[in-house]
C-alpha cells in the first residue's frame, strides 16, 4: 500500500513540476509535435519517408514500426485503457488552458507513447540512423503528454513499456514469419 501512495505521490510532484517548469513556448513546441503523432499521422509519414528513400532496409523499418505500432495501439487503447479506467490529473494542477482540451478516455496508459515508442524501437534494428531521427519527436510526445495534463509520468511509463513490448514481440514475429516464408 504504501508503494501505491508513494507512486500516486511521485506521479503529482513530477506532473506539476513539468507542467509549471516548461516555459509557454516550449509547450506550444510540443503540442505542435503531439498534433502532428495525432491519429498516428508523424509515424505513418516517417514510415512512407523510410520506405521510399531507404531502399530495402528502410522498407524493413516501415513495416517493422507500423506493425508495432498497430500492436501497441491494440494493447494500450483497446485493452488497458478499458481495464484501468484512471482519472486524468486534476485540472488545477495545470497552470494553462491546454488541460481543457483533452481526451474523456483512461488515462492509463498513454498511447501516443506507446505507438511512438512501439514505431521508433522497432525501426531501429533495420535502420538505426533513421529510428534516431524519430527518437526527438518520440521523447517530445511523452513530454508532452505530462505537460499538457493528458497523462501522469507513470501513464508516460507504461506507454513506453508497452511500446518497448510490441517492438520486441513484432521483430520476433516477424522475423519468424519470413524465415518460415522463405524456408
Amino acid at each position: 500500500m504504501r508503494l501505491m501512495t508513494g507512486l500516486r505521490e511521485a506521479d503529482r510532484v513530477v506532473t506539476q513540476r513539468v507542467a509549471f517548469r516548461i516555459p509557454p513556448s516550449v509547450g506550444k513546441v510540443l503540442s505542435a509535435v503531439e498534433e502532428t503523432a495525432e491519429s498516428t499521422k508523424l509515424w505513418c509519414g516517417a514510415a512512407a519517408a523510410m520506405a521510399s528513400l531507404g531502399g530495402w532496409r528502410g522498407r524493413k523499418a516501415a513495416v517493422n514500426g507500423l506493425a508495432a505500432l498497430v500492436l501497441a495501439q491494440l494493447i494500450s487503447n483497446g485493452l488497458c485503457k478499458q481495464v484501468a479506467d484512471r482519472p486524468r490529473p486534476p485540472k488545477e494542477w495545470f497552470p494553462h488552458d491546454e488541460v481543457d482540451d483533452r481526451p474523456d478516455s483512461s488515462s492509463f496508459p498513454s498511447g501516443h507513447t506507446a505507438a511512438a515508442v512501439a514505431f521508433t524501437a522497432a525501426a531501429a534494428p533495420a535502420w538505426p540512423a533513421a529510428a534516431t531521427a524519430c527518437a526527438l519527436p518520440t521523447a517530445m510526445v511523452a513530454l508532452e503528454r505530462v505537460q499538457s495534463g493528458s497523462h501522469y509520468p507513470t501513464d508516460v511509463a507504461a506507454g513506453a513499456a508497452i511500446g518497448l513490448a510490441s517492438a520486441w514481440l513484432t521483430r520476433r514475429s516477424l522475423g519468424l514469419i519470413l524465415r518460415r516464408w522463405l524456408i
